[in-house]
């Protein structure tokens, strides 16, 4: 059964890091894209980053370009999301997604993504 575990969320200070992973089960990563998304309380879901199979696409959106980066080990079957210098409006709970490259026309669309993970949740404050 294909399943994906994200881990690595917590209480962190404005300014801190976090490494969030997705870890996929069932199935291999090697021809799926993964994206992150986020949803802070009373907000809808949105996207955070995305990366294509191979890696050699990646899409972040506006709000934390030059803070995160995301990346995947496929030998591992896993995909990272590195975050720096976090601020309170960072506060969500991430979730990760992932979708075959080739069923997907736009590779950070939420709504084209089938599995999903249950989500960790991330707390930025002092």
């Amino acid at each position: 059964q294909l399943q994906l575990v994200e881990s690595g969320g917590g209480l962190v200070q404005p300014g801190g890091s976090l490494r969030l992973s997705c870890a996929a089960s069932g199935f291999t990563l090697d021809y799926y894209a993964i994206g992150w998304f986020r949803q802070a309380p009373g907000k809808e879901r949105e996207g955070v980053s995305c990366i294509s199979s191979s890696g050699g696409r990646t899409n972040y959106a506006d709000s934390v370009k030059g803070r995160f980066t995301i990346s995947r080990d496929n030998a591992k079957n896993t995909v990272y999301l590195q975050m720096n210098s976090l601020k309170p409006e960072d506060t969500a709970v991430y979730y990760c997604a992932a979708e075959p490259l080739r069923r997907l026309f736009r590779l950070c669309a939420l709504n084209e993504y089938d599995y999903w993970g249950q989500g960790t949740q991330v707390t930025v404050s002092s």
